[in-house]
């Protein structure tokens, strides 16, 4: 993924180039965790708000990596106030993954990166919420968004969300968020069917057709059987009638992680109708001359583990 990042970013044009940032710990763990606030020099009118979080297979990444600067650097320049936090990365604790040691308990371990990462992105959320006039946005107002582990982190959070799950107990009481978008994510659901209890947060899927980083459809049962990529999650949101948009990539595995500098017209777009209230049902493919087949194309989630 870190090799994959430069080429894209230079393909599009774009360098990381030096911002303001204000860091603040938002919540205590066994360490502090910390945001980033990127301010925009010109604030959209309805002071809309960016929370985004990267990509790393819960064993790597962090909040100012090498794509998550260009991504606050583009939305800011539209006029978003962005938030990127840091959360837990469960494949680090050596103390779980000893205890999840071997296949027959890789769910498990899943199971357990997924829950710690929701939990502190429900921090994150109840933080910017709490500070909302310190920040300059409107807590009705916040998206959600997300690289490859950030994005099941964030699908997932508006899904414990959703369904009352203790995950995302430290979310703000009645409080959701404005839009979900997850750039090659997944939902976990180990017990009963994949299934909405109440509505989620209008929410636009991203995902490469070829994905087995992420899996498009369902991930390998030996890694984990109840992991359901966009192509899944979108028919259960067309089952429930729950308006989204998901957009397809043909023969593009999991570069689309990397894609929000590449997408951030589609992403305006979206956020911008869910905002308004008008968001509708979009079930598209989409080709880009920059979004090219690269080795992650036919890597799976145990190549990139070994």
């Amino acid at each position: 993924m870190k090799r994959l990042i430069p080429l894209l970013l230079l393909a599009l044009g774009l360098q990381a180039s030096a911002q303001h940032v204000e860091t603040h710990p938002f919540v205590q763990r066994d360490s502090t965790l910390f945001l980033d606030v990127h301010r925009p020099a010109s604030p959209r009118p309805d002071r809309a708000c960016v929370i985004s979080l990267f990509g790393g297979g819960f064993v790597s990444g962090g909040r100012a990596d090498e794509l998550q600067i260009p991504i606050a650097q583009l939305l800011t320049e539209r006029g978003f106030t962005v938030v990127c936090i840091d959360y837990r990365l469960g494949l680090k604790d050596s103390a779980m993954v000893a205890r999840y040691s071997g296949l027959l308990h890789m769910q498990d371990l899943f199971q357990y990166c997924i829950d710690i990462a929701v939990e502190d992105c429900a921090a994150a959320c109840a933080w910017v919420v709490d500070h909302a006039d310190q920040l300059g946005i409107d807590p009705s107002r916040i998206i959600l968004t997300g690289s490859s582990a950030g994005a099941i982190t964030v699908l997932m959070t508006d899904f414990c969300r959703a369904n009352a799950m203790p995950q995302a107990a430290a979310l703000p009481r009645h409080w959701r968020p404005a839009a979900v978008v997850p750039y090659a994510g997944a939902l976990l659901c180990r017990r009963g069917e994949l299934a909405y209890n109440t509505p989620p947060a209008p929410t636009m899927l991203l995902h490469g057709m070829k994905d087995k980083v992420v899996a498009y459809k369902k991930m390998a049962p030996i890694i984990s059987r109840n992991l359901y990529g966009s192509h899944r999650v979108a028919k259960v949101m067309a089952k429930q009638s729950i308006p989204h948009w998901i957009i397809r990539f043909p023969g593009i595995g999991h570069e689309v992680a990397t894609w929000l500098p590449g997408s951030v017209d589609l992403f305006c777009a979206f956020v911008n109708q869910a905002l308004d209230g008008r968001i509708t049902t979009l079930d598209a493919t989409m080709t880009d001359s920059k979004l090219l087949p690269t080795r992650w194309t036919t890597m799976t989630l145990k190549d990139l583990y070994n």
